[in-house]
C-alpha cells in the first residue's frame, strides 16, 4: 500500500502533478483583445488528487473532481477553481486520507466507505436548462452553482432516474432544446445495462430506456441524429470476478469484436438492432453523427476518432499491450452504415489525422454539416512532451472541412500542448465564431487561456489570458453564453 507520495507515472509528473488547491483571480492580464461578441463563461471539469493513492499504481482518472471556470465579460476575464464537493470528497476530507482504491473498482476501497458514492464528478461541465452539472460516467451528475462554484449535490431528476450512473457525453439537439443522456454499467459495477434518457428543453426526464450490450463495456460517448442514437461499442471490458479478486475494472480485448447500437432515439430499448465491426478497435469521442436519405437508403455517418488500441497507458499496462501513446493509429474517420443492410457492417472513410477532443458547433450537432475541431499530436512539430491523462500531449490544432478534407492546422511548437477547445458562436450570423483553449507551455510551466478565430486557425491566438501559474490539464468543458448564464437557476 502507498502513502505519503505520488506514484512514478507520467500521470503526475509535469504538468499533471496534482495541485490541490482552490483559487481565484479577478480582471486577469490580457495580451490581445477579446472580441466583443465572446461573453459568457468557459468551465472546465479535471481531476486534481487531494490525498496521496492508497494504491501503488493510480490513474490521472482517480483524481478529486475540480471544476474551474474562466468568466469573460467587457474584455476582462475572471477566474476561479473548486473543488466538487461530492460525498467522496468529503468521506476522504473527513479522514485526512485518502480512502478509495483503484480505478473504477469499488472492492479495493477501505470498508469505512462500503456504501459512500465513489464517483469523482471530474470529466465534463453539463449546461442544460439553466442548471451546471460536473458529470463522471461511474455515478449520477453533481449540481453546482454556475456563479459560485459551490456544490449543491448529486442530480437525479428529482429521484426519477433508475439508471445507477450517467453519462459525461451528453448529445443535445439544437432545435428542440433536448438533451440526451446515457449510462452504461446502468444497473451496478459490470453489468451489461445500457440507458438512454430524454431530458426536455425545461430539464424534465421525459423517457428511460435501457437495452442489454454485448459486453460490459466503457461506453464514454455516443452520437444522436435527428431520428437515431448510435452507440459505438469497444471491446474495453469490465469483469466483475476479476474486480472481486481486486484486479483491474477495465482490459482491452484485441480478439473481441467492436459493434454499434442503432436505437430509435424516442424509441424502446428493445427496437435496438446492432451492426458487428472488426476486432480491438477503440474510440471515446465522436466528433458528430447524421442520417441521410441517399437512393431509397437510410444511411448513418458516425465521424469519431478511433484507434488500433485503447489509448490509456493505464488499461494498456493492464491489458499486456506493449504500445506508446504516440504510435497508436487515432485517426478521424467516417463510419457509414446502411439501415438496411447492417449485416454489411460499415463503411469507414478517412477524414483527418490522428488526434482527438473533437467538438462542432452546437447548431451542427446531428445535422450534416461541414466544420469540426480538434487536437493533434503531429510529431513533425515536436517529440511527445508528458501532458494529460493519456500521457502524451497535443501540439497541434485542427480544423477540418469533413465534406471537402481541407485542413488548417495551428502548431503550437515542440513546447507547447493543447486542451479540448470549446466552440463559442458569434452573434453575427456569417461568422464562423471563435474557439477557446488552454494551452500549457512546459519550459515555463505556465498555463495561459487562447482565443482563436474559428475559421482560422493558423493564424494564431487574437487574444491570450495570462494566469500566471500552471494549471492541471483538463479533461472536457463547455462555454455558456452570458446570457444564459443570467438566466440559470442559482444566484
Amino acid at each position: 500500500m502507498q502513502k505519503n507520495k505520488w506514484p512514478d507515472s507520467s500521470d503526475f509528473q509535469g504538468f499533471n502533478e496534482p495541485i490541490g488547491e482552490e483559487w481565484s483571480a479577478q480582471d486577469m492580464e490580457v495580451e490581445g483583445e477579446i472580441p466583443a461578441g465572446i461573453e459568457g463563461a468557459f468551465f472546465r471539469a479535471g481531476a486534481d488528487p487531494a490525498f496521496f493513492p492508497i494504491v501503488e499504481k493510480d490513474t490521472y482518472l482517480s483524481g478529486d473532481g475540480v471544476v474551474s471556470r474562466f468568466l469573460i465579460r467587457d474584455g476582462k476575464v475572471d477566474f476561479a477553481l473548486k473543488y466538487v464537493d461530492t460525498a467522496r470528497h468529503r468521506a476522504e476530507v473527513a479522514a485526512g486520507q485518502a480512502l478509495f482504491g483503484a480505478y473504477h473498482n469499488p472492492y479495493t476501497d477501505a470498508p469505512s466507505v462500503a456504501d459512500v458514492d465513489r464517483t469523482t464528478a471530474n470529466t465534463t461541465p453539463i449546461w442544460h436548462a439553466g442548471r451546471l452539472f460536473l458529470s463522471k460516467e461511474d455515478g449520477h451528475s453533481y449540481e453546482v452553482n454556475p456563479h459560485t462554484l459551490e456544490t449543491i449535490g448529486p442530480w437525479t431528476y428529482e429521484g426519477k432516474l433508475r439508471t445507477l450512473t450517467t453519462s459525461a457525453h451528453p448529445r443535445f439537439d439544437p432545435e428542440t432544446g433536448e438533451m440526451f443522456i446515457h449510462g452504461y454499467e446502468a444497473s451496478g459495477p459490470a453489468s451489461r445495462d445500457v440507458a438512454l434518457c430524454v431530458i426536455d428543453r425545461n430539464g424534465e426526464l421525459v423517457s428511460e430506456e435501457w437495452f442489454e450490450a454485448p459486453y460490459c463495456a466503457m461506453l464514454h460517448d455516443f452520437v444522436l441524429t435527428r431520428n437515431w442514437a448510435l452507440f459505438p461499442i469497444f471491446p474495453t471490458i469490465a469483469d466483475l470476478d476479476r474486480m472481486k479478486a481486486g484486479g483491474p475494472a477495465w482490459v482491452h480485448h484485441q480478439d473481441v469484436a467492436s459493434w454499434v447500437a442503432i436505437m430509435p432515439r424516442y424509441g424502446k430499448g428493445s427496437e435496438v438492432r446492432w451492426v458487428k465491426g472488426p476486432n480491438g478497435l477503440s474510440g471515446y469521442h465522436m466528433m458528430n453523427g447524421y442520417e441521410e436519405q441517399k437512393e431509397g437508403a437510410t444511411l448513418f455517418h458516425i465521424d469519431q476518432n478511433v484507434m488500433e488500441t485503447n489509448i490509456f497507458p493505464f488499461i494498456r499496462d493492464a491489458s499486456g499491450i506493449d504500445a506508446s501513446p504516440a504510435d497508436i493509429r487515432a485517426s478521424l474517420v467516417r463510419w457509414t452504415i446502411d439501415l438496411n443492410n447492417l449485416e454489411a457492417g460499415w463503411v469507414e472513410t478517412p477524414l483527418g489525422p490522428p488526434g482527438d477532443m473533437s467538438r462542432t458547433a452546437l447548431k451542427d450537432q446531428g445535422r450534416p454539416y461541414e466544420i469540426g475541431y480538434y487536437a493533434c499530436y503531429d510529431p513533425a512539430v515536436g517529440p511527445p512532451v508528458v501532458h494529460s491523462v493519456v500521457g502524451a500531449g497535443f501540439n497541434t490544432l485542427i480544423r477540418v472541412n469533413v465534406q471537402t478534407g481541407e485542413l488548417i492546422t495551428l502548431p503550437l511548437g515542440p513546447d507547447r500542448a493543447i486542451n479540448e477547445p470549446v466552440h463559442i458562436p458569434s452573434p453575427e450570423p456569417d461568422h464562423e465564431g471563435w474557439l477557446a483553449a488552454v494551452v500549457d507551455t512546459h519550459s515555463t510551466m505556465m498555463s495561459e487561456l487562447w482565443f482563436i478565430e474559428a475559421g482560422t486557425p493558423a493564424r494564431g491566438a487574437i487574444a491570450k489570458v495570462k494566469l500566471g501559474r500552471r494549471l492541471r490539464p483538463q479533461i472536457h468543458g463547455t462555454w455558456v453564453e452570458m446570457k444564459d448564464l443570467q438566466a440559470s437557476i442559482h444566484r
